[in-house]
């Protein structure tokens, strides 16, 4: 079932996603690698690497390298074996791995309801938008404002596409997630789920699973999948989500003068 669940993946996901990529992303391909500009930074996307001679993968991350900006590879752990290495090897830098999960949203309708005191809504407005953005640069000690304009920007673009929910306690944002749906394929994304501190474990995180599988299940979404890190994966696989690979982000960093 697991080797399924990754065939799915590479095919229905990482084979769709030039396709998928929000409108204000500026994309170019070099070769097999997609490279993107997105609101946070560049990131490079590549699937069909085997095929390329070891100077020629040297030739393409020299590439990318020396554009002269800060990007990330996104690697995986089912890619060619020595694709970390030679990235390594030219400068670029591990970050925490994340493990990709994938299970059924029918699985998942049933994950957990919101604790007393705290409510959940679907929501799309702007000022939601940047309140969320302002609880994730609380959880993460770092500028997150953008990420206002981002999901917004996805909205105003493709508003069937991305379902964001806004977990509140007493008028406070506390927690947030949204679920980007991929057209064209049979899978849909669990983002977000961020949660201030006083507010974790309490079944904020399990509640907005629950809601985002209903909506999937609802619009006939059969496979939900996230990189989840190691605080999340845990959970998510008591809920029946499927380990099937693993993902880490590779950073190329130029050098200040």
């Amino acid at each position: 079932m697991t080797d399924e669940l990754l065939i799915q993946h590479d095919r229905q996901v990482r084979g769709t996603l030039a396709a998928r990529l929000p409108k204000s992303w500026n994309a170019e391909w070099d070769g097999p690698a997609l490279l993107a500009r997105t609101p946070f930074r560049s990131m490079v996307f590549a699937q069909d690497l085997d095929d390329l001679s070891v100077a020629d993968l040297d030739a393409l991350i020299a590439r990318v390298r020396d554009r002269g900006e800060t990007v990330e590879w996104k690697t995986y752990g089912h890619d060619r074996p020595d694709l970390v290495d030679r990235l390594r090897l030219a400068g670029f830098v591990p970050e925490d791995q994340e493990t990709v999960l994938v299970g059924l949203a029918t699985d998942l309708v049933g994950a957990g309801e919101a604790p007393d005191g705290v409510t959940i809504r679907l929501t799309s407005d702007l000022a939601d938008l940047r309140r969320i953005a302002a609880m994730e640069t609380a959880v993460w000690g770092t500028d997150l404002s953008s990420l206002a304009d981002d999901l917004r920007d996805r909205i105003e673009a493709a508003p069937d596409d991305l379902v964001v929910f806004v977990a509140e306690a007493a008028g406070e944002v506390v927690s947030a997630a949204w679920m980007p749906i991929f057209p064209g394929t049979e899978f849909a994304g669990l983002w977000g789920g961020s949660t201030l501190a006083p507010w974790r474990r309490k079944g904020i995180y399990r509640a907005l699973v629950a809601r985002r599988a209903q909506v999937a299940t609802e619009r006939g979404i059969r496979y939900l999948m996230v990189d989840a890190s190691d605080d999340s994966r845990p959970i998510l696989q008591r809920l029946g989500l499927r380990a099937v690979t693993t993902t880490t982000p590779m950073v190329w960093t130029p050098k200040t003068v």
